[in-house]
C-alpha cells in the first residue's frame, strides 16, 4: 500500500511539474529586455504568468517586487500539496523572502522608505514576530529565539549577513541543494572580503565556515581563498581571475541552479526532489524576468542580459 505521505508526494510531484511550466522562458524574457520603455515591458509582462500584480505605471522596483511575489505564490502553492518533509524543503528555499522583509523592516526602523512585506504564509520562519519589532535589539532577540539564530550584534549588517548565512545552512541540509548553498556562500564571502572590504566574522563567519571551510575564511588573498574552498563550494569560482569578475561567477551559479533544477524534475522518484527542481527553475526564470525589466527601464544593458540566458547545451 502507498502511505499517506507517499500519496502526497505523488500529488506534489505532479503539481510541481505543472508549476514548472509557468515560466516566461528565455525567448520571452529577451523580448522584455529589448522592449522600448518600462511601461511597454510591463504591458507585455501582463501576458505572462507574472502579470497578476504587474501594473503599467509601476516603478522598476515595484514591478520587480511583483515578479518576486509571483514566485513566492508558486512556492506556497507547491508547499500546500506536499507532506511536511517536502514543505520544509520549500520553506528553507523561501528564506530569501524573510530576509528581504527584514531588510525593509530595518529601513523603516531607520526612518527610510520601505516596501510592503512579502506574504510567506506557512513558509515563514519568524516573520510575524519580526514584524512587531520596534528596535534593532528587538530584531536581534527575535532572531535569536527562532530558527534564524542570533546574528551576534544589533546592527543592520550583522542581522542581514547572519540571516543570509543561516539561510544557506538550512538550504544546504536539503537533499541535492548543498552545492547551491555552498556556492552562494563562497560568492557572498568573496564579495564581503574583496569587494566591500569587510571580513565575515562572528556568528555569520562561523556559519559560513561550515560551508566553505575555516581555511578559506582565513585566507589573506582572493587566490588563496579560491584555492582553499572545498569541492561543494569551489565550482562557482573556478577560473575566476579576481574579485572584479565575480559577476560571471554569479551567472554561473544561476545557470547551475537551472541545470540542476531541470535534472531534479526529470528524476522519476516521487519525493521532494520534483518540488525542489520546480522551485529552482521558477527562481531562475523570475531572476531573468527581473533582469529583463531592468533592461527595459534603461538600468541595465541588453548585452549584459544575454549572458544570463541559457547556453545551447542547457536549453
Amino acid at each position: 500500500m502507498t502511505s499517506g505521505s507517499g500519496i502526497s508526494f505523488v500529488a506534489g510531484a505532479v503539481r510541481a511539474h505543472a508549476m514548472a511550466r509557468r515560466c516566461a522562458g528565455p525567448a520571452t524574457t529577451r523580448l522584455l529586455a529589448t522592449t522600448d520603455g518600462l511601461d511597454a515591458a510591463i504591458e507585455a509582462l501582463r501576458q505572462t504568468p507574472y502579470g497578476h500584480d504587474a501594473r503599467v505605471g509601476q516603478t522598476l522596483a515595484e514591478v520587480q517586487t511583483a515578479v518576486a511575489a509571483t514566485l513566492l505564490w508558486h512556492l506556497r502553492v507547491m508547499a500546500g500539496w506536499l507532506p511536511r518533509r517536502g514543505a520544509e524543503s520549500l520553506r528553507a528555499f523561501a528564506g530569501w523572502y524573510e530576509i528581504s522583509n527584514t531588510d525593509q523592516l530595518l529601513r523603516r526602523l531607520h526612518g527610510r522608505v520601505s516596501a510592503p512585506p512579502f506574504r510567506s504564509g506557512a513558509l515563514a520562519v519568524a516573520w510575524p514576530r519580526l514584524a512587531a519589532a520596534s528596535t534593532l535589539e528587538e530584531v536581534r532577540v527575535t532572531l535569536a529565539g527562532s530558527g534564524w539564530g542570533d546574528p551576534g550584534a544589533a546592527t543592520a549588517r550583522a542581522v542581514l549577513l547572519g540571516m543570509r548565512m543561516s539561510w544557506a545552512q538550512r538550504v544546504a541540509a536539503v537533499s541535492s541543494a548543498l552545492p547551491w548553498a555552498a556556492g552562494a556562500v563562497a560568492l557572498a564571502v568573496a564579495r564581503e572580503h574583496w569587494v566591500a572590504g569587510h571580513r565575515v566574522e562572528g556568528p555569520a563567519g562561523t556559519r559560513a565556515a561550515t560551508l566553505v571551510g575555516r581555511p578559506a575564511m582565513a585566507a589573506a588573498t582572493f587566490d588563496e581563498y579560491v584555492a582553499a574552498l572545498p569541492r561543494p563550494a569551489s565550482w562557482v569560482l573556478r577560473d575566476v581571475p579576481g574579485p572584479e569578475e565575480l559577476w560571471r561567477a554569479e551567472v554561473r551559479w544561476w545557470h547551475r541552479l537551472e541545470h540542476d533544477g531541470r535534472a531534479l524534475l526529470r528524476d522519476a522518484r516521487f519525493d521532494e526532489r520534483a518540488a525542489l527542481g520546480a522551485a529552482a527553475v521558477l527562481a531562475v526564470d523570475a531572476w531573468r524576468v527581473r533582469a529583463a525589466m531592468a533592461c527595459a527601464a534603461g538600468e541595465a544593458r541588453v548585452e549584459m542580459f544575454d549572458s544570463v540566458l541559457p547556453s545551447q547545451s542547457d536549453a
